[in-house]
């Protein structure tokens, strides 16, 4: 079991951004549409902001104001797909026996986008990029425990995901809409997290596991449980 507080939480989704937005969908009164604008990343230079992916805008939309001074912040950033639409784009420049632009390539990489965050802001903390499977967002809470663990006063994780592209719908079904959450995790015993092995018959998954985070959260659930093919994540909070 491993224990941490979470200071703050942003997260955005076509037409979620305020904690309000946020509060009508957990009331079940919003479902965000598939296809949208990229959030807005104004506060970045315009030539910056021209390198950035809808997923990387995203991460940087929740992240960045968690950021703000913050001296040494290590990152997590977790996605289980990563650039598949970009990704998907340079497979068809290849299948069209197009040049491939270097950029492109060199940013479709899972690690781009904290690669990314480093250079913007100018930070050389420790920086993880994880793609675990269904429960890719309790590993990444592991990972930030273990920065805390070894002393970081703070540790800021991204979980985000895109809607992939239709060509990848039938195998890829845990993106219900294009999403990032940001949490900056403290020191502390509000939280606990525990890890069991899956039952032999689970239960159907409706929300990834970082928007069952925040559903259960907004909804003042204080005990609550995630459960995938392999392992269930035990949450405790305490009152």
């Amino acid at each position: 079991m491993i224990t941490f507080d979470i200071s703050q939480w942003r997260a955005w989704a076509p037409g979620l951004s305020a904690p309000a937005d946020w509060q009508i969908w957990a009331n079940g009164h919003y479902s965000p549409p598939s296809d949208a604008p990229a959030p807005d990343v104004g506060f970045l230079p315009a030539m910056q902001r021209r390198r950035l992916s809808y997923l990387a805008r995203m991460a940087f939309a929740v992240g960045w104001p968690l950021a703000e001074g913050q001296e040494a912040l290590p990152l997590v950033f977790v996605s289980r797909h990563g650039e598949t639409p970009r990704t998907f784009s340079i497979l068809g420049e290849l299948a069209a026996r197009q040049p491939l632009s270097p950029t492109q390539f060199s940013l479709s990489v899972h690690n781009a986008v904290i690669g990314l965050w480093s250079i913007l802001r100018g930070s050389t903390c420790e920086m993880t990029a994880l793609a675990a499977a269904d429960d890719g967002f309790e590993h990444g809470v592991l990972e930030a425990a273990a920065l805390l663990a070894e002393g970081a006063p703070g540790v800021l994780l991204i979980v985000t995901e895109e809607v992939p592209p239709e060509a990848y719908q039938p195998w890829i079904s845990d993106v219900p809409f294009a999403y990032a959450l940001a949490l900056l995790l403290t020191p502390g015993q509000q939280w606990q997290l525990s890890m069991a092995a899956a039952p032999t018959a689970s239960p159907a998954v409706t929300l990834p596991n970082g928007l069952g985070w925040l559903h259960a959260v907004l909804n003042e659930c204080d005990s609550f449980t995630h459960t995938g093919k392999l392992r269930t994540w035990n949450w405790q909070r305490q009152p």
